[in-house]
């Protein structure tokens, strides 16, 4: 069977999503997957970005990650998503995407991707959960697969057992307190592996 092609899509503006984007696909190339990774555009000022140390430092970490287009998510058989949450809520960068995919919705094309989804906060309780779902609640209405990665591993409960997708806190200093390289790699994985199915079915 041809390779389930995986489009692994993020926002980062302390790197921490830009690693758990990396670890996704590494996990998903583990798989054999064909994995291409992109960043959604930025809608801050430079301004705004250059005054902030980590924010620049990431910025230019990820300067040659493209930029997403519709045409990547109509090529991708399946798509994780990472991002840090926004009092609950994905970033306006990630709707600001999501929300000009309507051409493509409307065709039908968004119909049957296996899509996932990751976050981070500062604290424990910080709205991954919810930033996960709003997330999904957005791929629902694409006709997508939501394959979340569930307690199907025991690597979710070393990573802090979120069943909705791999969740991680980022302390002050922006160190990553659970370590979920694990966990990421099985989300990746087990998306992979859904995605297969739906592929082979098709």
């Amino acid at each position: 069977m041809e390779k389930v092609k995986l489009a692994v899509i993020f926002y980062s503006m302390g790197g921490t999503n830009y690693q758990l984007a990396k670890w996704a696909k590494e996990g998903a190339e583990e798989a054999g997957a064909d994995v291409k990774i992109f960043k959604v555009q930025e809608l801050a000022p430079e301004s705004v970005v250059a005054s902030n140390e980590v924010w620049k430092r990431t910025t230019e970490a990820t300067k040659d990650i493209p930029v997403v287009t519709s045409a990547d998510i109509e090529w991708a058989d399946a798509i994780i998503f990472s991002v840090p949450t926004r009092f609950g809520n994905m970033p306006s960068q990630m709707k600001q995407f999501l929300d000009t995919q309507g051409g493509l919705w409307a065709s039908g094309k968004t119909v049957n991707k296996v899509v996932s989804a990751m976050s981070s906060a500062q604290n424990p309780h910080g709205g991954q959960e919810a930033t996960i779902l709003s997330l999904y609640t957005s791929m629902m209405h694409w006709g997508a697969i939501i394959a979340a990665p569930g307690y199907t591993d025991p690597v979710t409960f070393a990573a802090g057992g979120n069943p909705y997708g791999t969740s991680v806190t980022v302390d002050e200093k922006g160190n990553m307190v659970e370590d979920v390289q694990a966990a990421v790699k099985h989300q990746a994985k087990r998306t992979i592996t859904v995605a297969g199915w739906v592929k082979k079915g098709m």
